[in-house]
């Protein structure tokens, strides 16, 4: 069932994908909204409450309707599981941001470029040079493809299999959703917030995705380089300043060779600050603060493209494998 739910769900979203400005989206702002200011008053564990509503109720919600249609018809509870994880999984729901940068660079149009990754990442990617600009969109799509895509599904098969239905889709997603929130409320809205709250949800979140970042990473390693994936992902993961974004980003820049990471202006995903002082032994091999690789160019996007499709081709390959062993079974 996992499976069927998981290749409808893509099939579905490629065919009529979600609206950029969809009622979904709006939806959880305002569930966040009012979960901080009906339970947060500041106090310590107020932040465990809030984060608590806000993730974990979602997700038992899911669970308690997965049971109620399931117990009626098992259709009922796939029909179910294909709409969670349409809304939760997916790549159009930050592809178009991609295409339209791509499009631009294309074009030749490097202002346009600059603007919609501003826009998209909100960052001030004005004086970026055009290498250090191939680089943020190579990363940010990489850690896009992993937080719509792998890491939804990762933790959507994982509790599935144990009879939680789509709760750990909406599980991941909440979690993400809730670290990106109020991060991104403290630093642009100007309103006061839970500190506590903020680093609570980004640690939280670190612990969700702790294995799926690994299992992404691997993907990566199978379908690509292999050799130099893993020796990119031991050796270079520690030059962004969170791990589990650099064990991912490491891994796909050895897959596919090319440099990433780097020197370019501080206060977007990569710490910058960091040096690298180990790996390759001669500055034709790596730049400093860089993986080893090449310098990234317009081909580059698509290669990640091709990287992202092949893992996921690799993991329903072998979802279909583990359903049909259950069967058979």
């Amino acid at each position: 069932m996992s499976f069927f739910a998981v290749l409808f769900s893509l099939l579905i979203e490629q065919l009529k994908p979600l609206p950029r400005n969809n009622p979904v989206h709006d939806a959880l702002t305002q569930w966040m909204r009012w979960t901080g200011r009906n339970f947060d008053a500041g106090r310590p564990h107020h932040a465990w409450v809030v984060w608590g509503v806000t993730v974990l109720a979602p997700s038992l919600l899911a669970w308690g309707v997965y049971l109620a249609l399931a117990h009626f018809n098992a259709l009922f509870g796939l029909a179910w599981n294909v709409a969670v994880l349409y809304v939760t999984l997916g790549f159009r729901q930050f592809s178009h941001h991609f295409t339209d940068i791509r499009d631009a660079l294309e074009r030749g149009d490097e202002v346009e470029a600059r603007r919609l990754l501003s826009e998209w990442r909100h960052l001030d990617a004005s004086e970026l040079p055009r290498t250090e600009l191939l680089r943020h969109i190579v990363e940010h799509s990489l850690l896009a493809a992993h937080r719509h895509v792998f890491g939804v599904f990762f933790w959507f098969v994982v509790l599935s299999s144990i009879g939680f239905g789509p709760a750990g889709a909406v599980l991941y997603r909440m979690a993400e959703f809730a670290s990106r929130y109020w991060a991104y409320k403290n630093r642009t809205v100007g309103e006061p917030i839970n500190e506590r709250l903020m680093a609570l949800s980004q640690r939280l979140f670190s612990l969700v995705d702790h294995l799926p970042a690994r299992l992404t990473a691997f993907g990566f390693a199978v379908v690509g380089n292999f050799e130099e994936a893993v020796n990119c992902w031991r050796r270079d993961a520690g030059l962004w300043r969170h791990a589990n974004e650099g064990i991912i980003l490491a891994a796909a820049a050895g897959a596919v060779g090319v440099q990433l990471g780097g020197s370019a202006a501080p206060g977007v995903t990569p710490d910058r600050s960091k040096t690298f002082d180990r790996g390759a032994g001669s500055d034709d091999m790596a730049a400093e603060g860089s993986t080893p690789g090449a310098m990234p160019v317009l081909g580059h996007l698509r290669s990640i493209v091709g990287l992202v499709w092949r893992s996921v081709v690799l993991w329903m390959l072998l979802l279909a494998l583990l359903s049909l062993a259950n069967l058979v079974g």
